[in-house]
């Protein structure tokens, strides 16, 4: 095993390397479907989606465990993830920057390893207050994760392999929030909820290892220097694209309306007449295997066919998913939550890798704020629905995300009707606004 001197000394080679690399890459430098380093990348990029989403979603499942223990109502014990997704939101717009001067793959690492601490020592918190200070500092270093992930694919992939790439990675961070639910659930009812976080924790570094050893280095990264005063500017420019603002929009709608339902269907079964224990609640989850298919699978169509044709579908999907679990029957409930979950998990790679073909030179800020509204809709909506569920059971609960998903219908309707760019402009565009950190000039055809 490599002593930490030695990986030290490992990853500045590799950032060294990065920074040589000129800043307009040919064609044959990018990284194509079918090759062992597409393969590599998607390996190491996997773990990251495991590693990330299981240490974020393992306290769902306990939700009702922290009610019981800390005395707290539905809407207060979704603090314990709000807190999360909303310090997370925020520093993702700053962790972009920051890859930008230290390098994609240093900051990816030192993220997923740091995340994996912080998650060990919540299961050794002693009181409610402790756990959501825990919970907090781990929305600051899970930040390094998301936004960067998804900047390093728009660098690194050639243009007819990013779809199917994102599509890949997504599939992991599906993997994640079921393997976080999962262990963490099932294993609270042998070792308790402090057990369950222990072994998500465990699982997360682990996995953190095997991102550090596998993931290829940096081919088209540039370093910059950093200027948080340039930062608002940066921003404020993706608003003058036609579709990015919308897309912002969109991510909101589709993970406040998942995490929503996800956050207190658990509250329903434990409760008559289902009377689910939490082991079975825990396995609820296993649902999330259906977003390993759909991510590459709609990532790719839309590939194809156009995003514009295939996003509305996802939503739909949704809408019949959320309409179904209002029905009494535990079958359908579980059919409706399987064609929520396809739908979801479709939406959001396809919106993602959107915005990465529209983001142009100024990617990694469309990347980190696409995913600041995306996680702002797991933090904002995920504890409204409590105060949804307290007053009308899950009957509101369904309305509010029925609600929603309507309003991503109505977003996905606007987005067909914005004309896609042509010849590269948007690249031109926004690097001639403003210097940002060099990144391949992809064509665009959405």
């Amino acid at each position: 095993m490599n002593s930490p001197m030695a990986n030290d000394a490992m990853l500045a080679r590799a950032d060294a390397e990065s920074a040589k690399t000129p800043s307009t890459p040919s064609q044959d430098t990018w990284i194509h479907h079918g090759t062992p380093a597409f393969r590599r990348a998607n390996l190491a990029l996997f773990a990251a989606g495991v590693a990330t989403f299981g240490l974020l979603y393992c306290v769902q499942p306990l939700m009702p465990e922290f009610s019981r223990e800390y005395g707290v109502g539905a809407a207060v014990s979704a603090l314990s993830l709000s807190v999360t997704t909303a310090v997370l939101a925020v520093a993702m717009l700053f962790a972009g920057a920051l890859s930008d001067t230290w390098g994609r793959r240093r900051v990816m690492t030192l993220s997923l390893v740091s995340s994996a601490v912080l998650v060990l020592l919540t299961a050794l918190a002693p009181g409610w207050r402790s756990l959501l200070i825990l919970r907090t500092l781990l929305g600051f270093t899970l930040s390094g994760l998301p936004a960067v992930a998804m900047t390093w694919l728009s660098e690194e992939m050639h243009p007819e392999s990013i779809g199917l790439g994102m599509g890949l990675y997504i599939s992991g961070n599906a993997i994640g929030g079921l393997s976080g639910r999962l262990l963490a659930g099932i294993t609270a009812d042998w070792l308790g909820w402090r057990g369950g976080i222990a072994v998500v924790g465990a699982v997360g570094l682990a996995s953190a290892l095997l991102f550090w050893r596998t993931l290829p280095p940096s081919r088209h990264f540039v370093p910059q220097p950093l200027q948080l005063r340039a930062l608002p500017k940066r921003f404020t420019r993706l608003f003058h694209d036609r579709a990015l603002p919308w897309l912002f929009v969109e991510g909101f709608l589709l993970l406040g309306a998942f995490v929503t339902v996800y956050n207190y269907l658990g509250y329903r079964l434990l409760a008559p007449p289902y009377d689910f224990s939490q082991a079975l609640v825990g396995l609820i989850f296993a649902v999330y295997v259906v977003g390993m298919f759909s991510s590459p699978w709609m990532g790719h169509l839309a590939g194809k066919l156009g995003r514009r044709k295939v996003l509305w579908t996802a939503l739909l999907l949704m809408l019949i998913g959320i309409g179904l679990t209002l029905a009494a029957s535990v079958w359908l409930i579980l059919a409706g939550l399987v064609v929520l979950t396809f739908g979801f998990f479709g939406g959001h790679s396809i919106a993602s890798s959107w915005v990465g073909r529209r983001g142009g030179a100024a990617r990694a800020q469309a990347s980190s704020m696409y995913l600041f509204a995306y996680y702002l809709g797991s933090s904002v909506a995920g504890a409204a629905g409590g105060l949804f569920y307290a007053d009308d059971g899950w009957t509101g609960v369904g309305l509010f995300v029925g609600l929603l998903v309507v309003s991503g219908l109505l977003v996905a309707w606007h987005l067909h009707r914005v004309p896609p760019l042509v010849d590269g402009r948007a690249e031109r565009v926004h690097a001639e606004a403003v210097p940002m950190s060099a990144s391949p000039v992809l064509p665009h055809g959405s």
